[in-house]
């Protein structure tokens, strides 16, 4: 068989790949027994969603004559998914003497034992978007359609697998809604109830961010850590703010630092730039920028400033 030269180039790239492998060992996962599925970690969100949202989204309606029946599938498809890929997340976890399989199920059973507090969590979430939103139709509106609405449901599954010390997996989920909704929650962040998400897209929220009850963010809004220059040396220090109750805080608005608190009741401006605590009941804007206005005619220029 006559070989072309296409085909020679094709082998050496194929062996400057291979030498690639070789050399940077740390991005390969080939024959990784333990490797996590990420397609099956989105498809337990998915059902998840189902769970909390019932009747909300899947490709069927639901029935109350065959409630419990259509409840239960899901949750025994979720627990067998979810056992199996917490089993491989903490494959490098193990320790001496643990059943890894017995563990892995006791932490999936765990987690969907808490499903009923997400799912009131939740709700006092979806209560505080129609709230919060005079332009929100309805409740149902704020399911099927928010980003933040899901942002946040993502983040309160997440937290509870982040709570359970699951590697990996908690981080999959928010970057997952991250990539969909623009929102970037770190599931380890601390939320309280009535947490409410308005337009959303921008956000960040880093992982050592406490959030107290009935506070609304609005886009563009970095709870943010003043340097990470430190890396991984800065691991488990408290890095993000305090945002304590009844805070808002409106577009663009960055507050940093792990010593930085918020108080009771403060709303923030937008585009404020905070690395100090804030008194509760405090508002705080930045200064009114002037902006100037040209008009042209013929040879008359007019020129009036406007100060908003």
């Amino acid at each position: 068989m006559t070989r072309h030269s296409g085909d020679e180039d094709i082998s050496l790239l194929v062996k400057a790949l291979l030498a690639s492998y070789r050399d940077n060992p740390d991005i390969v996962a080939i024959e990784a027994r333990h490797r996590i599925n990420r397609h099956e970690v989105l498809d337990v969100l998915e059902k998840l969603q189902r769970l909390i949202f019932i009747g909300f989204f899947g490709p069927r309606p639901v029935r109350w004559d065959s409630l419990e029946y259509h409840v239960g599938e899901i949750v025994e498809y979720v627990l067998y998914i979810l056992q199996r890929q917490i089993r491989r997340a903490r494959h490098c976890r193990e320790q001496a003497g643990e059943d890894p399989d017995a563990a892995s199920r006791r932490i999936a059973r765990a987690f969907l034992e808490r499903l009923p507090e997400i799912r009131r969590l939740l709700a006092d979430d979806v209560q505080a978007a129609y709230d919060g939103d005079p332009a929100a139709f309805s409740r149902e509106e704020t399911i099927l359609s928010y980003p933040g609405v899901y942002a946040v449901m993502v983040y309160r599954l997440a937290h509870e697998l982040f709570a359970l010390d699951v590697p990996f997996i908690p981080r999959m989920m928010t970057e997952y809604a991250h990539s969909l909704t623009g929102i970037d929650i770190h599931p380890g962040a601390a939320i309280g109830h009535h947490f409410f998400i308005d337009h959303g897209t921008g956000i960040v929220v880093g992982e050592t961010t406490v959030i107290g009850n009935h506070v609304k963010i609005y886009q563009g809004v970095t709870l943010g850590a003043l340097s990470t220059r430190g890396g991984q040396f800065l691991s488990g220090v408290k890095r993000h703010p305090t945002i304590e109750d009844h805070v808002t805080i409106y577009s663009g608005a960055s507050i940093l630092g792990g010593g930085t608190v918020i108080g009771e009741g403060v709303v923030i401006g937008s585009n404020a730039f905070i690395t100090k605590s804030v008194p509760e009941k405090t508002r705080v804007s930045v200064k009114d920028p002037e902006l100037q206005f040209m008009r042209q005619s013929g040879r008359v220029e007019f020129v009036q400033d406007f100060v908003i």
